[in-house]
């Protein structure tokens, strides 16, 4: 791994599961590590529901824009932690994959969103401690 790992998180529409976990990344490893996200079928916008969850935390992940999974993303990460795009995600030899299994938050109420984003903030908060410690 290079110095500073690139991390890409990947969910279908990349407008909820993966915003939250690279805003988590984001804050809590600054720098240090490279984050990006993306998704198979990206939605227009980030849920709102996920947006409002997120700034109870403190962090803004409100100009967030859902990406198209390219093949040259997957290609330029360290980690990539798929979160229930089954078999659309590009595989490369050599990456490191995890399957988070996380509750899609879409269309689902602040009580439902607040759970995934609390699971998403303990897997993040164990990456950043593998990582870079």
């Amino acid at each position: 791994m290079t110095s500073k790992p690139t991390v890409l998180f990947v969910c279908v529409h990349n407008a909820g599961r993966s915003q939250m976990a690279a805003g988590y990344l984001r804050h809590l490893a600054g720098d240090r590590i490279t984050v990006l996200s993306a998704g198979s079928e990206p939605r227009d916008k980030v849920n709102p529901v996920a947006v409002q969850a997120m700034t109870e935390e403190g962090i803004d992940i409100s100009q967030a824009v859902p990406k198209i999974l390219t093949t040259g993303a997957v290609q330029e990460s360290d980690v990539v932690i798929t979160m229930g795009c089954g078999d659309t995600c590009p595989y490369f030899p050599g990456k490191r994959y995890e399957d988070w299994v996380l509750d899609d938050p879409a269309g689902q109420d602040i009580e439902m969103v607040r759970g995934v984003r609390d699971d998403i903030k303990r897997r993040v908060q164990a990456l950043v401690q593998e990582l870079i410690g």
